[in-house]
């Protein structure tokens, strides 16, 4: 048996903001686009590198208030507000020139690239919403 993830929710501020950042900073690109009344939920993929295996888990942007109750939207508005949403962590082959590209495309630096002593060499940023972004280098055996 195989399992893999195949998507993750992210919640935005600015749909149109946040899809600019993850093509520009992280190589993303636009799948699907879907309006539904008033909001949208856009579909990104990670494009697939030469010589990998599957890409990676593509990232579904939206507002807080999309497809939520209006409880439910303002309390994930606060959450977002406070920068309290999961952390998303991604890996690359080169986390100095990720890093490089995160920064260029006006990412909020929270922690250049290091060695950390649990293993991997990572960097962490925010999206344009606040959203915890952190890069891991693929490690090699």
């Amino acid at each position: 048996m195989s399992i893999s993830l195949q998507y993750c929710q992210v919640t935005v501020n600015d749909v149109d903001e946040a899809i600019a950042f993850y093509r520009d900073a992280l190589g993303y690109e636009v799948s699907q686009d879907v309006s539904s009344g008033e909001f949208r939920w856009v579909t990104l993929s990670s494009p697939q590198a030469p010589g990998a295996g599957s890409p990676g888990a593509a990232l579904v942007l939206s507002q807080p208030h999309a497809g939520r109750s209006q409880a439910d939207g303002d309390a994930m508005q606060e959450l977002l507000a406070k920068g309290t949403l999961p952390i998303l962590v991604f890996t690359s082959d080169d986390v100095d020139a990720a890093f490089e590209r995160g920064r260029a495309a006006g990412a909020e630096v929270l922690q250049e690239p290091i060695d950390q002593p649990w293993g991997p060499r990572d960097c962490a940023f925010r999206d344009p919403s606040g959203n915890t972004i952190r890069i891991n280098q693929v490690q090699t055996a």
